[in-house]
């Protein structure tokens, strides 16, 4: 004998459960049944973990093993629906059917009801004919004298019947119609009321641009608990959830930190002033070495070469004359350039100003305080036949040699626009405030012994 599986029991609200979550796997099932809504299987675990309600395994009456149920009252919905939709969970509200089970008894019933009328009425029939039969030979003609008359009976009863039957069915429409009206007014009544107490929610900050922020909040995952992440609507729009640091969490739970602050540090190119579509009309000119150079088109991109090792990422894609130059795009330049808060030509010298062998773009490499600027070399290896740099601190000891980029030399050499010290700030930094903190170590170690 074949085992039965699991879907063979499935004659209820099981089965009902599993036909929906097949055609929407992405939604969490409510199911209204009395007066509470309850979820069943993964979605109550899912649903006890976000609302922090019981859940319990219960034996359901069509289905033979236990089943995880979550369930609450018709009267916490709307508490316990906005706290779904604010989890990013889709949710579906759905009404219980009668399983096929109690269907079938109904049937039964009915079908019982009608043979006992049918064999009621068939038993009149029979004592009818009988009692028609067991009539004397005299009282024939006397019935077919009578007969007329009690015809005309049975027709005026049953004129009257229908009469008053047509009557009773016009006051009920009528007394139906009236309800439905009233019923009608009643709830456009209910709704304009809602609406009027309905208020616009109040913006929990205005941007530079003018734009509402609202419903910021920090919410916890339901795939892993340990996480949590911070997510606001602007005008109206939802933003990208962005995982919160333990410390900015601890800050925000305790009212030290306000949603504000959690914008600034999360949502940073949201607030800023945006600039004009004008800066970002092709081709156009920003300032080079030698003059004006022209950009013809800058954009953005996503690596599809699998041989290329920044396959996958975002880049920016910039075309001078003809040169065409990429870069890896950070995520907060992307931010800046989709925001529309930074001007090409910002991100232009940002992430290809050495290469263009911009002076803007060495303005920021500055070497540490304290070091002597003539200590700084940049020489040929003959070993390698490769341009290197290094930088004397005297007392304090001597860099490595470490090698310079072909841009970065020609920049130096042959446009002037970056110098020695420039170049040392950019490749030996690390280095060198290592050796300055390690000296620093030192000379208070040595001080202390001599106390």
């Amino acid at each position: 004998m074949a085992k039965k599986t699991d879907s063979d029991n499935d004659n209820g609200i099981i089965r009902q459960f599993n036909e929906l979550k097949k055609k929407h796997p992405d939604a969490m099932l409510l199911f209204r049944r009395n007066s509470f809504y309850e979820l069943y299987k993964q979605d109550a675990v899912k649903a006890a973990a976000v609302l922090a309600i019981e859940i319990a395994d219960r034996m359901l009456p069509d289905y033979n093993k236990p089943v995880k149920v979550a369930s609450f009252p018709q009267s916490a919905l709307d508490v316990y629906l906005p706290r779904l939709i604010r989890s990013g969970i889709r949710v579906a509200i759905c009404d219980a059917l009668d399983s096929p089970l109690k269907k079938k008894a109904g049937q039964d019933k009915a079908e019982n009801n009608d043979r006992t009328i049918k064999n009621s009425i068939d038993m009149g029939k029979k004592k009818k004919e009988q009692g028609a039969q067991e009539v004397p030979d005299k009282t024939v003609e006397n019935t077919v004298d009578v007969k007329p008359a009690r015809e005309k009976k049975s027709k005026a009863k049953a004129e009257t019947k229908a009469e008053t039957k047509a009557e009773t069915k016009a006051e009920t429409k009528a007394e139906t119609g009236t309800d439905n009206e009233v019923k009608t007014e009643k709830k456009d009544e209910q709704k304009t009321e809602t609406a009027q107490e309905r208020k616009p929610r109040e913006p929990q900050m205005v941007t530079a641009n003018g734009e509402k922020v609202t419903h910021g909040h920090a919410y916890q995952s339901t795939t892993n608990p340990a996480d949590w992440y911070f997510t606001a609507k602007i005008d109206g729009q939802q933003l990208k959830p962005q995982k919160m640091d333990a410390a900015d969490l601890a800050a925000y739970q305790n009212k030290e930190m306000t949603v504000p602050q959690l914008m600034e540090r999360y949502y940073p190119t949201k607030l800023m002033p945006k600039v004009s579509e004008e800066a970002f009309r092709m081709p156009m000119e920003i300032a080079g070495p030698d003059g004006s150079i022209t950009v013809n088109k800058f954009n953005v991109y996503k690596e599809k070469d699998e041989q290329r090792p920044d396959f996958g990422k975002y880049k920016f894609y910039v075309q001078v004359g003809d040169t065409n130059m990429s870069a890896v795009a950070s995520r907060q330049d992307l931010n800046a350039y989709f925001d529309r808060v930074a001007t090409p030509n910002q991100l232009i010298e940002k992430n290809f100003g050495e290469r263009l062998h911009l002076k803007s773009a060495y303005e920021k490499y500055q070497l540490p305080e304290g070091v002597d600027p003539k200590g700084v070399r940049v020489a040929k290896d003959r070993n390698d036949n490769k341009w290197k740099v290094s930088v004397d601190l005297g007392e304090k000891g001597q860099t490595s040699r470490h090698e310079i980029s072909f841009d970065d030399g020609y920049s130096l050499f042959k446009t002037k626009t970056a110098t020695r010290e420039q170049i040392a700030a950019k490749y030996l930094n690390t280095e060198i405030t290592g050796m300055l903190a390690a000296n620093t170590a030192k000379v208070e170690k040595t001080a202390s012994m001599k106390m």
